[in-house]
């Protein structure tokens, strides 16, 4: 059974309402090179795999989580922990996430990854 949304719009829709409980207000990109890299991401990256069913919203997070944090994509990271809290995963548990992923894709990477997630709790005054 596949989980491909009918019409490209159906899939436009899933995606734009996965990035608005994530992230807030969907926007898409004005930005030249981004437009249709912005439309890819809203179209199949969360209206086909983040749609899909089998996993929940929080727990495709937490593997988003791990992943960025695995390989160091910090500016993304932020982004997705914003998101996380969104979601209502906790700080403390993004906390294991990273503490669990440095133990698999090594220290400075979990090391970064705390590092990203004081970051975002001190922008958004949680102790």
């Amino acid at each position: 059974m596949s989980a491909k949304s009918s019409t490209p719009s159906d899939r436009h829709e899933k995606g734009a309402a996965i990035i608005e409980t994530l992230f807030g207000d969907y926007k898409p990109s004005s930005r030249p090179a981004y437009v249709d890299f912005s439309e890819m991401t809203t179209d199949y990256l969360f209206g086909e795999v983040w749609s899909r069913p089998g996993l929940e919203l929080q727990q495709r997070s937490m593997i988003t989580l791990s992943v960025l944090c695995a390989t160091g994509m910090e500016k993304q990271l932020k982004v997705h922990i914003k998101g996380a809290l969104n979601l209502g995963i906790t700080p403390e548990q993004i906390k294991e996430i990273m503490i669990h992923t440095a133990h698999y894709s090594g220290w400075p990477k979990g090391m970064n990854g705390l590092g990203v997630l004081e970051d975002v709790m001190a922008e958004k005054n949680i102790s």
